[in-house]
């Protein structure tokens, strides 16, 4: 498989952070949504694409791995990189601080459901397999 990734440049708000200005934990998950969707763009696979080809893909499963605070007004590099397609969709993401000191690192686990159906695909759909530049499995 080609190597799909992506990357965003954020500046932290004051309102993803507490009084202390530290980032509250759960404001993480904009920031890697927000990388996400530039990862999703550059295989020309967005949310809207998805709902088009017939497919949603809820994420099921989210683990981060804090190693250092972010805080208010900071700019963060946020990268997204598939790591696992062929019957889910699993993106790893690291959160590197300006001096490119690596401060989280997180994965997400997205799984295709067929809209019309409802129904849990057990293998990825091959439109994500061809937006991917891969074959069928």
């Amino acid at each position: 498989m080609t190597e799909h990734h992506a990357e965003v440049v954020l500046t932290v708000s004051f309102h993803d952070c507490d009084p202390m200005g530290v980032v509250w934990h759960g404001n993480y998950f904009r920031f890697f949504e927000v990388a996400r969707e530039a990862l999703l763009r550059s295989i020309h696979y967005s949310y809207a694409e998805m709902a088009a080809s017939g497919y949603v893909w809820p994420v099921v499963d989210a683990r981060v791995k804090y190693r250092q605070p972010l805080r208010c007004e900071e700019t963060i590099r946020v990268s997204a990189r598939i790591t696992e397609y062929e019957n889910r969709l699993r993106i790893d993401y690291e959160v590197r601080n300006a001096a490119g000191q690596i401060t989280t690192k997180a994965h997400t686990l997205q799984v295709a459901v067929e809209q019309e159906s409802q129904a849990l695909c057990f293998v990825s759909p091959d439109i994500l397999l061809e937006r991917l530049g891969v074959k069928g499995c």
